[in-house]
């Protein structure tokens, strides 16, 4: 009988540390799946581009959803205390790298967080908005990819397109910190080039309408900067330039394919890309506070055929020939 107890206790040692052994490598095996939070302040062609291409990146760097990495994405739906919310959520589930796509959306996770690594899914301007020290040197737990736009050759371009222009206006969110910034520039490259500069800002999509019908009285084209607000509502603006055979020059590719009609700019995907690489990189060990700030300094040409019908406006052979060789036509 002692024998027998003898045998059951080993049996049960045996198994306890069977069980232990398990529980362990199911703990690394729960670990080694890394968790990363990505969060979109919106919806609308440009920023879903670049969600797309963060996943696409990833894939290329080895990671691939569902796999062998957990991907947590939030919609904030352009609602502040969303941000707040769901920037807590990652953190508090111990995300392993955060991804924020638009400004909004990196503050905030830049402020949930200065520990985890947080990855900018194509910010203006980071070291504008405070997101870093220095876009060289970012020195904390932040750095990702900007999405500043070649301002001064898509001024270029709209001269090209609209020789005989006499007043380009700008529309801009007043509360956008980057496209202000933007707007700024661009007023900057406008007086140095003698073109004349009309302003016309907006707190929120409510206001497009409103705004938009005073501006293409006034003005010979529209320049848009890079403006999620303005994006989301690009259909409003459009409709009431067309009417008035007022051309809209975006600074976003995404946004001529929703009726602008041309620009010089970073491809939206390619940038979500170059984030989703970059976060992968961070997963594998890199440190932000020494990753640099990535810029796209080339645009790619981007153009609508069918908008420049519906203007009546023939674009310059060179215009649609590097469009169709480099960049994007749409028709």
């Amino acid at each position: 009988m002692k024998r027998l107890y003898g045998l059951i206790a080993i049996l049960v040692v045996f198994l306890g540390f069977a069980f232990v052994s398990e529980s362990h490598k199911e703990a690394a095996t729960t670990k080694e799946v890394p968790t990363v939070g990505i969060l979109q302040l919106l919806s609308h062609p440009a920023l879903d581009a670049i969600h797309k291409g963060i996943i696409h990146g990833l894939a290329e760097e080895g990671y691939h959803v569902g796999k062998n990495v957990k991907i947590d994405f939030q919609n904030a739906e352009n609602d502040q205390s969303n941000l707040k919310t769901m920037s807590a959520r990652f953190v508090n589930e111990n995300a392993d790298a955060m991804i924020g796509i638009a400004t909004p959306a990196a503050q905030a996770l830049a402020n949930a967080s200065s520990t985890t690594p947080v990855v900018l899914g194509a910010i203006t301007d980071p070291e504008g908005a405070h997101l870093v020290k220095n876009n060289n040197h970012p020195g904390n737990n932040v750095t990702g990819v900007s999405d500043q736009a070649p301002l001064a050759a898509q001024l270029k371009l709209i001269q090209k397109i609209m020789p005989n222009m006499k007043t380009l206006g700008i529309i801009y969110t007043s509360s956008d910190d980057s496209a202000t910034a933007q707007y700024h520039q661009f007023a900057a490259l406008c007086k140095k080039e003698h073109v004349n500069l009309k302003a016309y800002s907006i707190a929120n999509t409510n206001d497009l309408n409103q705004v938009s019908q005073e501006m293409v009285s006034q003005v010979d084209a529209i320049y848009v900067p890079t403006d999620n607000t303005v994006a989301s509502a690009m259909q409003t603006l459009v409709a009431t330039a067309t009417a008035k055979k007022v051309p809209v020059f975006p600074a976003v590719d995404t946004m001529v394919k929703a009726g602008g009609l041309a620009t010089l700019s970073i491809n939206q995907y390619k940038l979500g890309v170059t984030t989703g690489k970059m976060t992968a990189a961070i997963l594998k060990g890199k440190k932000p506070a020494d990753t640099p700030i990535h810029f796209v300094r080339k645009g790619e040409m981007t153009i609508n055929l069918k908008t420049a019908h519906k203007l009546g406006i023939t674009l310059p052979d060179s215009v649609v020939k590097e469009a169709k060789q480099h960049g994007e036509v749409y028709r």
